[in-house]
């Protein structure tokens, strides 16, 4: 099982949501505001801020699945412009479900 985690331009997530859900057995996902910033130069002046707000996704997913979630997030949300995202690919161990008590490496 594998953690995927994006960060994209709040414009990007409804086309990718939709996306999203037509891949077969999609496992769902969890959105939430963030702000950040990468590398890019940061402006010295006293009312900027670097921090850019961004969409953080959160899915988990089977590794038979993660190509084809990792491969739509980068295609969609890709807007062509410095700052479109990222995207990472995490291990996860092992997950719970908590009303259940279930366990284990195969909960997405």
């Amino acid at each position: 099982m594998k953690e995927i985690r994006a960060y994209i331009q709040p414009f990007m997530l409804a086309k990718l949501t939709q996306t999203l859900l037509e891949i077969p057995h999609f496992p769902g996902m969890s959105v939430s505001d963030c702000e950040g910033f990468g590398r890019e130069k940061v402006v010295d002046s006293q009312d900027y801020t670097p921090f850019m707000p961004k969409k953080r996704i959160e899915i988990f997913a089977q590794d038979e699945l993660v190509d084809s979630i990792f491969n739509a997030i980068m295609t969609i949300a890709n807007t062509h412009q410095h700052g479109a995202g990222k995207v990472y690919v995490i291990e996860v161990d092992e997950g719970g479900v908590i009303s259940t008590g279930e366990r284990g490496n195969n909960l997405a």
